[in-house]
């Protein structure tokens, strides 16, 4: 992503900002397309207000200004700008569309509206915690962020993790191949991470963990309609459980581990509930290894859910090492080696917004 330059100009940085603000709008247009159905009912052909309204059961004039926005921000295409108001029709392009609404593809980014506006919904909480240092828990953070964050990872998920990140260890990808295989994901959230390891590697068992009850209820309903609660057991319960060492060929945290009040602890379960030949994977966010500024646009970005949501809600429990989003290659170094792993290795695999490590026991 484009680095940032540093604004010392008044009217450069009244400029950007509002600038930002637009950006923004943008978002909450889309958050309302998304919420609306209007994007979905656009994939049935253009529309005029009055037909996306009655497509989508919404007010004429809303849906009107909406379409009008939308079109100004060049996000849908007016058709016909000779019409009248009421007689403009305006299209969502494939290539929007495939951003927008395709779960299947790596372009699908449309749910990052819903994941800003979920991280956005307890500001005056959020002004609080800042003055008493308190967190904020994941759960109170409602249903937008926990569906965005679901579905915005659900292609890389289902696609890039087991057929490209996994491949990556081929000790590891030998074994996942075997019957009797099996996978801990811990910190499964909507468990498209088991769901997509279980499609792949059909002779494996995967368990999900998580502590979070409506994520693990959003899970075990995304596992019934994939048809795999035969293999792939979501447990709203801790890793950390006796019984379960030595057990796993993979254990995986998921973009998890920095949300975890005690990330060293978390690694420790892991490190005991592996087999002595399995392996530990972590993938987290793709940053530097050491804070500059200005930085680029996604350090910006992961800083910016971090201030917002990350960071809270690793404060929730305590207590907290407060990681916060951007977890940096040599911050975890440091939290493995504490946890008793001999290295990290930072895996061969381009993974976008992420950086897919596995851990040397």
């Amino acid at each position: 992503m484009a680095a940032t330059q540093f604004v010392d100009d008044k009217d450069a940085f009244a400029e950007r900002l509002i600038g930002s603000v637009t950006a923004a709008m943008d978002v909450l247009g889309i958050y309302l397309g998304d919420r609306l159905g209007y994007y979905a009912a656009l994939t049935q052909g253009p529309a005029t207000p009055a037909e996306l309204a009655a497509r989508t059961k919404t007010d004429a004039r809303y849906t009107r200004e909406w379409l009008e926005a939308q079109a100004a921000s060049g996000i849908l295409r007016l058709v016909n700008p000779g019409a009248t108001q009421q007689d403009r029709r305006y299209e969502l392009t494939p290539a929007n569309a495939e951003v927008l609404l395709d779960q299947d593809s790596l372009s699908y980014v449309g749910p990052i509206a819903r994941l800003f506006v979920g991280a956005t919904s307890p500001l005056q909480r959020l002004l609080e915690a800042y003055r008493t240092g308190e967190g904020i828990s994941f759960g109170d953070y409602g249903l937008d962020l926990r569906e965005g964050q679901s579905e915005i990872n659900r292609p890389v998920f289902l696609q890039a993790l087991p057929n490209e990140w996994i491949p990556a260890m081929p000790d590891v990808h030998a074994r996942l191949q075997q019957s009797g295989a099996r996978v801990a994901d811990v910190g499964c959230g909507a468990a498209w991470s088991a769901i997509g390891i279980a499609r792949a590697f059909p002779g494996a068992q995967v368990d999900a963990f998580d502590l979070d009850e409506a994520s693990v209820e959003m899970a075990k309903q995304n596992v019934a309609e994939a048809g795999l609660t035969e293999r792939v057991r979501v447990q709203r319960r801790d890793a950390g459980d006796s019984d379960l060492a030595g057990q796993y060929d993979l254990v995986a945290v998921l973009e998890a581990l920095h949300d975890m009040a005690q990330p060293v602890q978390a690694l420790r379960t892991m490190r005991r509930i592996v087999s002595p030949t399995g392996a530990v994977m972590v993938v987290d966010e793709h940053v530097g290894d050491a804070h500059v500024a200005p930085a680029d646009d996604l350090e910006r970005l992961m800083y910016g859910w971090s201030l917002l949501h990350c960071l809270p809600a690793g404060r929730a429990d305590t207590p907290s090492v407060a990681t916060g989003t951007v977890l940096r290659p040599s911050m975890l170094r440091e939290l493995a080696r504490e946890a008793g792993f001999r290295e990290i290795e930072p895996l061969p695999v381009e993974a976008g917004f992420f950086t897919v490590y596995r851990l040397h026991h």
